[in-house]
Order: structure tokens, then C-alpha cells, then sequence
């Protein structure tokens, strides 16, 4: 079958980067220059990401249905998956009208017996497939008092010349990620054709295929959608990944590099200033934080701007060490920006830092859309921009108020951005290039997070940073004792909370995010379905807020926080909760909680088989931040021992790092990130697992730069990781 519909006007295939086929198309050609896309056909894929030839040839299998092998009818079985090959003896159409549905008949023969197919709703069938054409059928049998029967299997013609050679039987098959109006049979009805006359030009250097045992990009194309057999597919699978994570490696590296050529300011590292600030605080520093500050301290010095990232655990003190780094800044009369993703984190920053610094001679400051602070003073915004513009303020804390135009620092030398991923790629540029500072120089950049990534994520995402990690917690710190609560231990527990209350406590209730598979894959990407899923959300919290209100805890104050509500809706709620003012706070997962409550000591998760070990741990992290003995429940949904085998690694272990890491063997990098995780390929994410690969990758992206900085010698390359970063991000 000829799959184009109209030539394209470039140049010959087997030059042009995006030429794969000799009959006259482009990777780059719009799908619709396929026959048997039309105009419906286009916005239904579109819906899948496949807008290109080159789309469609990357959308890849999920699994593959193994009907490789034909059975003789007589040997058929119920429950069995079967390829079955023979004559259409008899074929018969019925409408049922009650029911409104219609169903196809067929009675399908080979040499040892014949076995009965049927289809529902699917009335052309029975025009398709005439009496006496050879078939070729795959599909589950099936017993009813008629004896054994193929519902709805897959079917294909077989002709006079048939060789062996199927499409949608006989073979393993594969299956495909899927849309309302998109079928696996219809991807393959698509890509089959052009399999067959692919020859893809091959970014990756003959030598490294060699080195590494790889098949050719074509190759690999071909055998990861039409294998012959199982193992052929991992191979593939792997050279695919190995393309997207070596793209991920030249990117870090040359992104390091470029980062390395800009002009800081060098801030000495003082020790005898810094062990006298340490003696100042109301606390030591474990020996993780005096690592890091020391790792971040000497990056310091540099000509070139700093670019590390702080990963701690939730309560490992993180805010201690910036605060650390940041005062160093400040004695050599350069300042430092804080940028935290929410007012309320702002705020509680602002707080914590001044606690900290007790006498230590410092002024620190904090700007949000409602409030301007300096140390104990309460100053109007524009008061206070002048101050910053000044060089008065050596800490500026603030949310997106301090990328605001009108916002000018004196001399900005350390830039801290808390939780970098919820900041857009323009916003953390915009602090990242110095702000607006009177000096041309680019600050230092220090990027926290209180997730705990896993080694391999950390080697291939954050390959451009350097890292340095805060495990230890402060030695006051409790162990948050952690159960799982099942449904008849209920009560028990609804009974412990109220004691908890009763001594002056405070509790926070998680609910479940409310991930409706089905709309994901019937109407993915259609306008409104994720925020469909978003007041689903708001309603399981709703629900939840009416039963503890009305029915378990009808004398408590109870409050809610979830997503749809206002910005400052949810500041005050938040700032009350942590003022005392209710007892229980029923929130959301995807609501910002991060605010420290130190009398909060009972953290409830509702649904916890739902959500992942790191998202799990991270919840857990917002109680025991006092001295209270503090606990978390779980609540799953079912008595699931696979489920309860993953809540079990929490309650045995407090180590956020080692269940980062068994939450990604457990459920899968694309699962760890979550839907919304973009920016990463689906083989390159299964691929973070294989550290091997991932050493692999980064050891030819030194080795290619090292002797062709430019990628001139390697074009193809150089335009594949052009395609890449335009098109790759994380945020």
C-alpha cells in the first residue's frame, strides 16, 4: 500500500536530516499527508501528540500482545489467547432491536475443526469478510452454552500470496497508548506501510553503535513496533533510550560549560566569620549541613557563578545552610535574593531566618503582593524597593513580587530559589541573570528542594548542577511514628486523634487526588478534562470536611483548603491553622502545605495507596517539627498487599532518599514524576532505572565533546539536540 497522499517538495531522502523514505516524505511532514488520515483522524490523533510523520514513528508500543503462534481450532480453549487461520464457511448480520445493537456471526474453518467469531456493533464485518475468504483471527475465547467462541477478536484478510507476513495476527502485535477514534489496529494500519520503506538517517556515530552493541536507528524503529520476537525489543528499547539520555547528557554538559564562562562576583570564604556566626546559632549544625555549607561556601569563591543544588529531606534543616551561605554574602556587602513559590512560604522564611540570627548583625527583608517587612519593620513597597535598590537589605525574601520590574538590587550576588520546580524557566532566568542589578555580573545560584530524587534521576536531569544532599536530621527530632490504620481500626483511631486535640495538638487530613483513568484515555488532552479533575479533587476534600465536621468531630474546628479556593483565601486558612485557630485542616494533595505548624503532630492520608513513597514521606515530614511525640496514619482504601507492601516500606523506614528510590523501582520514573512530568520521554524515563546506561551516555557526551566541542563533525547530532532542547524542558 502506497501510504503518501501527496508528495513533499524537499530534497532527496537520503540526504535531508528528516528524509526516511524513498517514495518522496519527511519525518517532518504533517500526518495528514498520510491516505487514511482525515480531517477527524487529524484532531483525534493530535489528541495523542501525533501531528507528524516523525510523531507517529516514535509513538511507541506499551506492551505487545503475543498471538505468534496459530492454533488448530479443535485445540482451542476457554480463557486462551489465540491466533487462529482458516475459511469463512459462514458469515450472518443481526440488529437486536431492543438492545439497539448489532451482532456479526461467523463460522471460521481449518483442517482440525471450526470455532465461532463474533462481533458487536461492528455490522460491516459481514461485507468485509465474505463467505471463502481466508482469515487470519486473534482474540480471547470465550465459553457460552454454545460451546467456545472468539469475541470481537482482531481480524485480517489472508491472500492468495500470503507469505507468513501479518499485521494484526500471527505475530506479537502491538499495543499502543490509545484515544477515543484511535486504536492500536488503526496505529498499525498507519505505521505498517511505513516501516517498510524506512531508512532513517543516524544521529549516533558508527562507532558508538559498535562500542556499544546498538542496532541502527532504523532498525530499532522497525523492531520496537513490529518484533519477531521478545528480546528483540529490549535491545531496541535500549538504543532508543540511549539516543534520549545522551541528548540529556550533552545538554547538562554544555549548559555547564556556558555556565562556567560567565563573570561572578567571588565572595571569599571567611571561617573565622563564619565559626563565629555558627556559635550564634540556638543550635549545631549536624555534620550533613556543615558538609553542604562548606561544598557551597568554596563554590563561592569562584569567577564563575555557582549552580549546586541543595537536596534535604523534609525538616533536615536546609533553610540553616542557605541562611549560612547567605550571611557570608552579606559581610562583603553584596546581597542575596530568596525566592519561595507562595507568600506563605515566603512569610515563614522570613520568620525562620530572623529567629535564627538572634544578635547576628544582619538585615533581612521580605516582599510578597500584601506584605513588605524589614527585620521587625513594616515599611510601604515602595520604601521598601528603595531600600533594596540602595543595598540596604542584605536578604531579600519575596514570591514573584521581587521579579517585578520596578524591583532593583544594589548588588545581587547569591540567588536561592526554594522548590526550583515551581518556578517557570523565564522567572528563574530572570533572577538567575542577576535581577536587575546595578552590576553586569551574573549571581551565584543555589537551588533547594525537599524532594529526595533519586541517584539516577539527579545524574541525568540535574547533570548540569552540582549537587550536595542533607540527610541527617537534627538530633532533637523525634521519629514520627508511623501505622496503618484499616477500616475497622477506624474508630480507634478517629478516638486517639481526639486525644491528641484534647492535649492541645493540631492535625492535618490529606485526601486523595482523584486520577479518573478513563478520562485520561477517552479524552485526553480535550479542553476542561483536567479541570474536571481538578474539582474532582475539591470535592473529595469537601466530602471529606462535611463527614469529620458532621459526623465524627462535630465539636471540633475544622477548616478546608483546596486549589479552587483564592490566593488569600487560602493564606488566611493557612495562617490560621498555624495560629491555633482550628483544630483539623482537610487539604488537598496538591495544595501547597509546606508551611511549618510545629503543634501540628497527627498527619492523616486518606486513600494512601494512591499516591507515591516520596509524595507519602513528604506529607509525613509536615508534623514532628516540635517537640511533640508526632504520628502518621494511613488510611488506604482497600486491604491491597501489594498496596500495603509499598505503605509498609514507609512505616518501617524515615529515610526520605532510600524511598525515593524504592518508590521509582516500585512503580516506575514516569509514576515517581507524576502525570504532569513533561520534558522527558517515556523510554528515556523507564531508562533511569539502568545506571548503567545512564554512565554509558554521559561517558560518550564527554568524550564527543571533548574532541568536537561544537558538534561540527557530528551534523546529525548537533541537529537532533537542537530539536531536543527546543523541545525539552523540566519545570
Amino acid at each position: 500500500m502506497n501510504p503518501v497522499r501527496k508528495k513533499s517538495p524537499q530534497g532527496d531522502w537520503s540526504t535531508a536530516p528528516g528524509r526516511a523514505f524513498s517514495y518522496g516524505m519527511n519525518l517532518d511532514d504533517p500526518i495528514q499527508q498520510l491516505k487514511s488520515v482525515g480531517p477527524k483522524n487529524v484532531a483525534r490523533l493530535g489528541r495523542l501528540g501525533i501531528k507528524t510523520i516523525r510523531h507517529l514513528l516514535w509513538h511507541l508500543p506499551i506492551r505487545y500482545e503475543d498471538y505468534s503462534v496459530v492454533t488448530p481450532m479443535a485445540h482451542i480453549e476457554a480463557g486462551q489467547k489465540v491466533t487462529v487461520q482458516g475459511e469463512v464457511v459462514k458469515i450472518s448480520s443481526r440488529y437486536i432491536f431492543p438492545r439497539r445493537m448489532t451482532v456479526v456471526n461467523a463460522i471460521v474453518e481449518d483442517d482440525s475443526g471450526a470455532v465461532r467469531a463474533v462481533w458487536f456493533n461492528q455490522p460491516y464485518i459481514a461485507n468485509t469478510l465474505a463467505e471463502g475468504s481466508k482469515v487470519s483471527l486473534a482474540g480471547k475465547a470465550t465459553l457460552d452454552a454454545k460451546g467456545v467462541y472468539l469475541s470481537s477478536p482482531t481480524y485480517e484478510k489472508i491472500s492468495e500470496t500470503y507469505t507468513g507476513n501479518l499485521t494484526h495476527t500471527g505475530r506479537l502485535v502491538p499495543i499502543y497508548p490509545e484515544t477515543e477514534g484511535v486504536t492500536s489496529k488503526y496505529l498499525r494500519f498507519l505505521i505498517q506501510p511505513l516501516i517498510d520503506g524506512l531508512k532513517l538517517p543516524d544521529p549516533l556515530p558508527g562507532s558508538i553503535r559498535k562500542e556499544l552493541n546498538l542496532p541502527s536507528l532504523t532498525e530499532a524503529i522497525k523492531t520496537i513496533h513490529f518484533p519477531t520476537e521478545t528480546r528483540e525489543t529490549e535491545l531496541a528499547k535500549e538504543r532508543l533510550a540511549f539516543d534520549e539520555l545522551l541528548l540529556f547528557q550533552l545538554k547538562a554538559l554544555l549548559e555547564r560549560r556556558k555556565y562556567n564562562q560567565l563573570k561572578s562576583t567571588p565572595i571569599a570564604f571567611d571561617q573565622g566569620y563564619i565559626k563565629t556566626l555558627l556559635t550564634k546559632f540556638p543550635f549545631e549544625l549536624t555534620k550533613d549541613q556543615k558538609v553542604a555549607a562548606w561544598e557551597i561556601l568554596k563554590d563561592l569563591e569562584r569567577s564563575y557563578p555557582m549552580n549546586r543544588l541543595l537536596e534535604g529531606d523534609v525538616g533536615s534543616g536546609k533553610t540553616a545552610v542557605a541562611l549560612v551561605a547567605a550571611a557570608q554574602v552579606a559581610q562583603k556587602k553584596v546581597q542575596t535574593a530568596l525566592l519561595a513559590p507562595t507568600e506563605v512560604l515566603a512569610v515563614q522564611h522570613f520568620k525562620t531566618l530572623n529567629q535564627l540570627i538572634g544578635t547576628i548583625p544582619l538585615t533581612i527583608g521580605v516582599l510578597t503582593s500584601t506584605v513588605a517587612h524589614i527585620n521587625k519593620e513594616t515599611l510601604s513597597k515602595m520604601d521598601f524597593k528603595k531600600r533594596t535598590l540602595a543595598g540596604e537589605i542584605d536578604i531579600i525574601i519575596g514570591t514573584q513580587a521581587i521579579l517585578q520590574k520596578d524591583v532593583c538590587f544594589n548588588h545581587l550576588g547569591l540567588v536561592i530559589i526554594d522548590e526550583q520546580h515551581r518556578f517557570g524557566i523565564d522567572q528563574r532566568a530572570t533572577l538567575a541573570k542577576g535581577g536587575r542589578s546595578q552590576f553586569d555580573s551574573v549571581p551565584h545560584l543555589l537551588s533547594m528542594t525537599a524532594t529526595p530524587i533519586p541517584r539516577t534521576l539527579a545524574l541525568t536531569i540535574f547533570g548540569d548542577l552540582d549537587i550536595s544532599i542533607i540527610k541527617e536530621k537534627p538530633k532533637d527530632r523525634k521519629k514520627i511514628i508511623t501505622e496503618i490504620v484499616s477500616p475497622s481500626q477506624r474508630s480507634r483511631a478517629h478516638q486517639f486523634i481526639r486525644q491528641e486535640i484534647g492535649r492541645g495538638r493540631q492535625v492535618f487530613v490529606i485526601c486523595p487526588r482523584i486520577e479518573n483513568q478513563t478520562e485520561f484515555k477517552m479524552k485526553p488532552g480535550k479542553v476542561g478534562s483536567q479541570m474536571k479533575l481538578a474539582w474532582a479533587d475539591v470535592k473529595a476534600v469537601q466530602e471529606e470536611y462535611r463527614k469529620l465536621k458532621e459526623e465524627v468531630f462535630p465539636d471540633l474546628r475544622i477548616a478546608m483548603l483546596h486549589g479552587k479556593m483564592k490566593p488569600k483565601e487560602k493564606q488566611q486558612v493557612m495562617r490560621e491553622f498555624k495560629d491555633g485557630w482550628h483544630d483539623i485542616l482537610v487539604a488537598t494533595s496538591v495544595v501547597e502545605v509546606g508551611v511549618d505548624v510545629p503543634n501540628a503532630s497527627i498527619m492523616v492520608i486518606e486513600g494512601a495507596e494512591r499516591f507515591g513513597l516520596a509524595q507519602l514521606h513528604q506529607f509525613r515530614g509536615r508534623v514532628g517539627r516540635a517537640e511533640h511525640q508526632s504520628h502518621c496514619l494511613l488510611f488506604p482504601t482497600s486491604g491491597d498487599a501489594h498496596h500495603n507492601q509499598r505503605l509498609k516500606a514507609l512505616v518501617l523506614s524515615d529515610d526520605g532518599f532510600s524511598l525515593a528510590e524504592k518508590d521509582m523501582a516500585l512503580r516506575g520514573p514516569g509514576e515517581f514524576f507524576g502525570i504532569k512530568q513533561s520534558g522527558m520521554p517515556d523510554l528515556a524515563m523507564a531508562a533511569l532505572a539502568n545506571i548503567e546506561l545512564i554512565k554509558k551516555a554521559r561517558f560518550q557526551a564527554r568524550l564527543i565533546l571533548k574532541s568536537d566541542s561544537r558538534l561540527e563533525q557530528y551534523p546529525l547530532l548537533r541537529q537532533h539536540l537542537e530539536r531536543f532542547q527546543a523541545l525539552r524542558h523540566f519545570e
